[in-house]
């Protein structure tokens, strides 16, 4: 017999047993032993069924109890403990019913089902957390010191830079690229998405760019430092392997080209496209010829394919069979399947199946080589769920503007165009969309576009104070030495640093000085955002005078603040591209 089952009387609710302690405030159970035993309470028993007990002649009459003449005496054993609040015991002889408060029954459902909730609870809590410990072992991290942020925010604009590497890795892989490769940066994307997240840009940085890499630190094994020296005119691929370069170094040298900076990195290799791709299903893609590439093995029709795993690996590898067969082709046909992969991981099909998700991350942890700032499962999914906010059309796919390598005559490498690329960059780093978003910035309204509407002072009538409200040192001056003797500004003064560090150059005015703040404005290229109706200040001499403060925005004297998309040749993440 069962615990709960031990001494139970038809006439007693299971439920019964467990009983309220008032000195710990929690139920206990309290069992019914078998038979009566000494000093065990056991249950009480009516003067019917005691006869038998009787019949021996002896009786236990309890203190004070009272028993009708002739009646059989009844052995008193104390029953069960009655709870707090229950009825009293029926008088003997009288059928004992089951009424018991509905409230009571609540309780012990309750009960029951609330233990039973926390267990599964607990439970899931802490499979959950084996399991994303079990996620994290599967993420490799490189320490690259401070070529990388140590942290990742929510709340600012982001720069990740994805390299694919050459290095032959992995079951199967063998056959693939250079088989004595180090693991050189083969393919290079740096994605800036935007701090309000409602666009991004994925910038390609060709393999064959010919750069100079700086100097290196990185990090040894033992932890100590080491320095690898810089080399010049070189392939942008040699940042990474060559001279045992890590992942920093490629980091170091993207600044160098771009101006632009970035926060963190992810590395994949020849597997991460094979076991992504067969993760979610497969990614589309579109041919618009019929392709038979001896080298990467891909044979595809021309037309819409699903392909995943070696076919997938096959396709992004194909050099020769597109375009011009160089690797400026192949790029273009990468950020059509980068576009495609990322349209099937945010598609509802892969969200919402629990199977595609697990395989997904599984994958996606075990093909990545992440910096130690994201090294974490959690800020992997954070910075996942952060690119998921911007919509696949506004998602903008471009490589750096480049012209053949002068230096050769059988052209085999580039370098960067010096005409078209800078504007590219800047808007990059500005935060500039290369697709059409309606942003406030993007679109003042119109009482903030007015402010630039309206009559110019002449330049010799303005009078300014100029501070450095957080752009580089000796921006002031530089801007007070510009306005002064290339731009006619003669009343003008540079007082040193502001009181506070701004991120946008700024330009304060009082009502009676807007045909001079307008005139300023075009001069230094500043948006109507950027004027700041009030008031001024009086200058050295007493006279009211406009207020320029130069923020960390500010691009240098003559150079205009207002940041334009470029005309670049581009493609979204929600259109797909037959590769020709």
């Amino acid at each position: 017999m069962d615990a709960q089952g031990r001494g139970r009387a038809d006439d007693i609710d299971p439920a019964d047993q467990w009983v309220l302690n008032p000195d710990t405030g929690d139920y206990e159970l309290r069992l019914q032993p078998s038979a009566a035993q000494s000093g065990v309470p056991g249950p009480r028993r009516s003067a019917r069924r005691a006869a038998p007990a009787a019949a021996g002649g002896r009786t236990a009459p309890g203190r004070g109890s009272r028993q009708a003449p002739g009646a059989v005496p009844d052995t008193e054993v104390p029953g069960p403990r009655r709870r707090r609040g229950a009825p009293a015991e029926p008088p003997p002889g009288r059928r004992r019913g089951r009424t018991k408060p509905k409230k009571s029954r609540t309780k012990k459902i309750l009960l029951w089902t609330g233990g039973s909730m926390a267990f599964v609870l607990v439970a899931v809590s802490a499979a959950a957390y084996a399991y994303l410990k079990h996620l994290e072992g599967n993420v490799t991290t490189t320490d690259v010191g401070d070529a990388a942020k140590s942290y990742f925010s929510k709340d600012e604009a982001f720069n990740l830079l994805i390299i694919g590497t050459d290095k032959r890795t992995g079951s199967g892989n063998e056959g693939y690229g250079d088989k004595n490769s180090v693991g050189h940066a083969d393919t290079n994307i740096l994605l800036h998405v935007s701090k309000d997240r409602t666009n991004a840009t994925a910038l390609s940085i060709p393999r064959d760019l010919i750069v100079n890499v700086p100097d290196c630190d990185t990090i040894q094994d033992d932890g100590s430092t080491k320095t690898i020296t810089g080399t010049d005119n070189v392939r942008f691929n040699t940042s990474l392997g060559q001279e045992n370069r890590d992942p920093g170094c490629t980091m170091r040298t993207v600044k160098a080209v771009t101006g632009i900076e970035p926060d963190h990195f992810a590395m994949v290799d020849f597997n991460a496209v094979k076991t992504l791709t067969s993760a979610v299903g497969g990614v589309e893609v579109c041919l618009a010829k019929d392709v038979n590439d001896p080298d990467s093995h891909l044979k595809l029709s021309a037309g819409k394919h699903n392909i995943e795993g070696e076919q997938a690996l096959a396709f992004v590898r194909t050099r020769h069979s597109f375009g011009n067969q160089g690797d400026l082709d192949r790029i273009k046909v990468q950020q059509q399947f980068m576009a495609s992969l990322m349209r099937k991981m945010s598609s509802s099909k892969t969200l919402t199946s629990p199977t595609k998700l697990l395989d997904l991350a599984e994958a996606a942890t075990k093909a990545l080589t992440v910096d130690k700032g994201i090294g974490k499962v959690s800020t992997l999914k954070d910075m996942a769920m952060e690119l998921k906010k911007v919509p696949p059309k506004n998602i903008s796919f471009t490589t750096v503007p480049v012209v053949d390598n002068p230096a050769e005559k059988v052209h085999a490498t580039v370098v960067v165009d010096k005409t078209r690329a800078p504007a590219l960059f800047s808007a990059i780093k500005d935060d500039v969309s290369l697709t059409t978003v309606k942003q406030k910035e993007k679109k003042e309204k119109a009482a903030v576009a007015a402010r630039l509407k309206g009559s110019r002072s002449a330049a010799s009538d303005i009078r300014v104070d100029i501070y450095n409200g957080g752009a580089e040192a000796g921006s002031a001056q530089e801007t007070l030495n510009w306005l002064q003797n290339d731009e006619g500004v003669l009343k003008s003064s540079q007082l040193g640093n502001a009181d506070a560090e701004l991120a946008k150059t700024t330009l304060e005015y009082a009502p009676d000085q807007a045909d001079q703040a307008r005139k300023l404005a075009d001069l230094m290229g500043l948006s109507a955002s950027a004027m700041k109706p009030g008031k001024s200040e009086k200058n050295a001499q007493g006279l009211p005078a406009i207020v320029l403060t130069l923020g960390k925005d500010f691009k240098g004297a003559g150079v205009s603040m207002t940041s334009k998309a470029p005309e670049v040749d581009k493609s979204t993440a929600d259109k797909t591209v037959c590769a020709k």
